[in-house]
């Protein structure tokens, strides 16, 4: 089990716990994180579960392949920190994982 912390626009936080092998979104999704829509349900073909990690966690997450930063062109606010939830697999390296949810997302 990972622990992963979604940080909402207004400073408030909810730590949950993921399975390996499931995605940062799924994660969001089973614990009704606010922000986090996934309407294409991990497909990595919309932007709606566009996060911001936490740049102490850059290197563990790694960079977006080609197609996620295609879609991330239809994201909100996009920054050097957005990755979309779909694309990032939970591993036991995660556990401790922060993630920001944009604003725009709301």
């Amino acid at each position: 089990m990972a622990k992963i912390t979604f940080i909402q626009p207004d400073g408030t936080s909810q730590t949950v716990t993921a399975d390996p092998g499931l995605t940062v979104m799924e994660a969001a999704k089973l614990n009704a994180i606010a922000g986090v829509e996934a309407e294409c349900g991990g497909a990595c073909a919309c932007a709606t579960c566009h996060v911001y990690i936490d740049e102490a966690w850059r290197a563990k997450t790694g960079k977006p392949a080609t197609m996620e930063e295609d879609m991330l062109d239809f994201a909100f606010d996009v920054q050097d920190t957005s990755r979309l939830a779909c694309q990032i697999k939970v591993t036991a390296d995660l556990d401790g994982l922060v993630v920001r949810v944009p604003a725009k997302q709301f």
